[in-house]
């Protein structure tokens, strides 16, 4: 009997009425609202992106932006869980390697957790079970996609360990997540992501709380482990350093939209938002010398109950009286190409942003 996912449509095959995707992992018109007492949280609204194999993503923005709400959205677990008493509102479409996930039945997409895509979350010592060993936990999650026994997969643990490069992974496989450092808990935590190969990779805040030559380590090995497995990766952080040693392409996050998406070298040396200009100038530089003070980015990020009107980056802005009849605080902008593979959501005229960014902004950063 045919699998039938909640469209009616089989398991697998394209939603109808909708186009096939061209790219690996894409993403259309997400949106992730949670109903609370309060209101509305609009965590993600209206998210839209692709990912092609062998390519890094770079999702970047402050908490609360919504970064690991779109990751979670991806892995299906969303639906899952329940908010209080109330379930995560979800729409919109995201295609795997051509299966419609959002419409797909959810033990289908179980499936495919661990197996076509899996997740490095923030914080390993809460994602992974302190009662069973490091062994025990990658075991499981080799078993559960393959049909071995339980010495197979422990060589198929021992050598992912290994691979992660933890010292004499045939003792430390039978230790326990408290007896790991952190970066040593946060390498376990990508072998059990790595061990069946998925094809889509999707790293939390891989390097939060860890030195910086653990981070550096980290990011070596993700970038290592992606050259041999040929994954799309997906990079959440709020640290733009992080993205600039990985990613490929970068995605601005700001209220729980995009606002400024493409290229990495572009959204570095060329970025069209004033939320891009901020983060850039809060970014310590290491290849030139620092004469003046980082410059944070003013205020805090807003509400995603009650968004400010028109532009949500408004509010914090120190241009939003360059564009005229107050369209800042009235209309909300729209992602438009402003290059090549390059798309901001700014009211401001592509000679106001050159202008801006060519004598106020670059001689700072």
């Amino acid at each position: 009997m045919t699998e039938l996912s909640k469209s009616g449509a089989a398991v697998g095959e394209p939603v109808k009425d909708s186009p096939a995707p061209s790219a690996f992992l894409e993403v259309r018109d997400l949106k992730v609202h949670f109903p609370t007492d309060d209101g509305l949280v609009k965590s993600v609204d209206g998210l839209t992106f692709s990912l092609e194999k062998g390519k890094t993503l770079g999702i970047v923005g402050e908490s609360g932006s919504g970064k690991s709400v779109t990751s979670l959205g991806i892995m299906g677990l969303h639906t899952a869980g329940q908010y209080g008493k109330r379930k995560a509102q979800i729409s919109g479409e995201i295609w795997l390697d051509g299966t419609e996930l959002l419409s797909a039945d959810p033990d289908y997409v179980r499936k495919l957790r661990g197996r076509e895509m899996a997740m490095i979350f923030q914080d390993p010592l809460s994602a992974l079970h302190p009662y069973y060993t490091i062994g025990q936990q990658i075991v499981e999650a080799y078993r559960i996609h393959h049909k071995v026994d339980k010495k197979t997969a422990r060589r198929r643990a021992v050598e992912m360990l290994d691979r992660v490069g933890i010292p004499q992974p045939d003792k430390r496989v039978d230790s326990y997540p408290h007896e790991f450092s952190g970066g040593m808990r946060q390498r376990a935590m990508i072998a059990m992501s790595l061990v069946n190969n998925p094809e889509l990779l999707i790293a939390d805040e891989p390097t939060t709380a860890l030195d910086v030559t653990v981070q550096a380590q980290i990011l070596d090995l993700i970038r290592d482990l992606q050259k041999e497995f040929g994954s799309a990766v997906i990079v959440i952080t709020h640290d733009l350093g992080v993205v600039a040693e990985l990613s490929d392409d970068i995605l601005v996050m700001y209220g729980g939209r995009c606002i400024e998406r493409g290229p990495a070298e572009k959204v570095f040396y060329e970025p069209k938002h004033p939320y891009t200009w901020g983060l850039l100038g809060s970014m310590p530089r290491l290849d030139r010398d620092q004469t003046e003070r980082l410059i944070p980015v003013k205020g805090s990020p807003p509400s995603l109950i009650n968004l400010p009107s028109g532009c949500a980056f408004n509010p914090r802005c120190a241009y939003a009286d360059v564009p005229k009849d107050n369209v800042t605080r009235t209309v909300r902008p729209e992602l438009s190409v402003v290059g090549s593979q390059h798309w901001a959501a700014c009211h401001m005229t592509q000679e106001q942003r050159e202008r801006i960014w060519t004598e106020e902004i670059a001689p700072k950063l």
